[in-house]
C-alpha cells in the first residue's frame, strides 16, 4: 500500500494524503472481495479476520483526510460496515452499545471480562483527538484486560468517531460531561461492578480521562496513556510549527472537533484544555504512561502532570524507553508493550470487590 506513496509524500500533505487514501482503500476493497469468497464457502472465521483487516485500512484512510474531502464519508461507511460484520463472522467478544447522553446518545463497544465472576470491573476507554473506538478495540488492549478479569467499554465520545461524523456532537474541555453518562450506563449493567469502574484514554485521552476522574469521583481508577498536561498551551507551539501534528489539515480538524468557526475562535477557547489544578483532585489510583521519544507531547509534560498529583500516594509514572519499546506517542511503535503494562497495573490497583 505504501510503496507507491513515497514520492507523493515528499510533495506536501494534500497530494500525498489523497494518494494514501486511494492506495489504502483499493487494497481494502480487494481484501473484502476475498472475504466474500470465504463467506460463500462457509469459512466465516477466515472471512471475519479479513474484514477486520479491511476495516482498519478503510478507517485509517478516512481518518487522514480533510472533513471536506468528498470520498471520506463512503470510506467511513465501508469501514464501519466491515468492522461490524467482522465481529459477527469472527464470533468476537465485542458488542455495539449506545450510551444515553443529554437529549441524544453516543455509541460504544463493550467487551466482557473473560472470567465468569458475576459483576466484573470495567474500564471506559476514550479516544484522543482523532482516533476511533474501533482503533482502540483493534489495538488489543481489550484482550489484555479481559484476560485479567476486566471488561472494557470503548466509546466515541462527543467530538470523535461516529459521534462527530454521524451525530454532529462536538467535543468539550469538561470531559466529565460525557464520562458521567458512560459511568451510569455501566453501573446499570448486571455484569459490571459499579464500585470498580475506571476510565482511561490515549493521546488527548490522556487529558480527558484525568479530567473526568477529577470531577466524577465514582470512577475507581484512571490511566493517561500518554500525558497531556497543558494541551491548550501546546497549540501555540504547534501554530509556531513546533512538534508533530497528529493529522494533516490539523487546524481545520480541531475546529471541526470542538465546533469552532475560525482558528481565532479556537485559539481563544483552547487554553481551558489544561490539567493544572485538576490532576490534584484525583483521589483514586492514577497511572500516567509516556514515551521518551514522543514527538507530539513533550516528555517534560509527563513529569509535570505526575508531579501535580504528588498528594495522591497511588499516582504512578511509567516512561517507556526506546530500548524496551512503546517509546513513541501513545506507544504506537509497539502498542502491546503499553497495553500489557497498563493491564497488569489495573489488575493490581483496581479496588477489590
Amino acid at each position: 500500500m505504501c510503496k507507491p506513496l513515497l514520492d507523493a509524500s515528499r510533495r506536501g500533505d494534500d497530494e500525498g494524503t489523497e494518494q494514501f487514501f486511494r492506495s489504502w482503500c483499493e487494497l481494502a476493497d480487494k481484501i473484502v472481495d476475498y472475504a466474500d469468497r470465504d463467506e460463500r464457502s462457509g469459512h466465516n472465521l477466515a472471512a471475519g479476520a479479513k474484514l477486520a483487516r479491511a476495516s482498519v485500512y478503510y478507517l485509517a484512510a478516512e481518518r487522514m483526510q480533510s472533513r471536506h474531502y468528498p470520498y471520506r464519508a463512503e470510506a467511513f461507511r465501508k469501514g464501519m460496515e466491515t468492522f461490524r460484520k467482522s465481529l459477527d463472522l469472527g464470533q468476537e467478544n465485542c458488542r455495539c452499545v449506545d450510551i444515553p447522553y443529554a437529549s441524544s446518545s453516543y455509541p460504544g463497544l463493550f467487551v466482557k471480562a473473560s472470567t465468569d465472576s458475576g459483576r466484573s470491573p470495567c474500564m471506559v476507554f476514550c479516544n484522543g483527538l482523532d482516533s476511533l473506538k474501533e482503533m482502540g478495540y483493534r489495538a488489543g488492549v481489550a484482550n489484555e484486560l479481559s484476560r485479567r478479569g476486566i471488561a472494557t467499554l470503548f466509546i466515541d465520545q462527543p467530538g470523535t468517531g461516529e459521534t462527530l461524523r454521524l451525530r454532529n456532537l462536538i467535543g468539550y474541555h469538561d470531559s466529565e460531561r460525557w464520562a458521567t453518562p458512560a459511568y451510569e450506563y455501566l453501573s446499570s449493567r448486571k455484569d459490571v461492578d459499579p464500585g470498580r469502574i475506571g476510565i482511561m484514554g490515549w493521546s488527548l485521552g490522556g487529558y480527558y480521562a484525568p479530567r473526568a476522574a477529577a470531577f466524577e469521583p465514582r470512577f475507581a481508577a484512571c490511566v493517561s496513556w500518554g500525558a497531556n498536561y497543558k494541551w491548550g498551551e501546546l497549540q501555540k507551539r504547534r501554530l509556531a510549527r513546533e512538534g508533530d501534528r497528529p493529522v494533516p489539515h490539523y487546524w481545520d480538524h480541531v475546529q471541526w472537533v470542538f465546533g469552532k468557526t475560525s482558528l481565532e475562535e479556537f485559539m481563544a477557547w483552547v487554553p481551558c484544555m489544561n490539567l493544572a489544578g485538576v490532576v490534584e483532585k484525583i483521589k483514586v489510583p492514577y497511572l500516567i504512561t509516556h514515551g521518551e521519544l514522543d514527538t507530539q507531547i513533550p516528555l517534560e509534560d509527563a513529569h509535570e502532570q505526575y508531579h501535580a498529583a504528588h498528594d495522591n500516594p497511588r499516582a504512578e509514572l511509567k516512561i517507556f524507553t526506546a530500548d524496551e519499546g512503546g517509546a513513541a506517542h501513545a506507544s504506537v511503535d509497539n502498542i502491546s508493550i503499553a497495553s500489557s503494562y497498563i493491564a497488569d497495573w489495573l489488575q493490581e490497583n483496581m479496588p477489590n470487590a
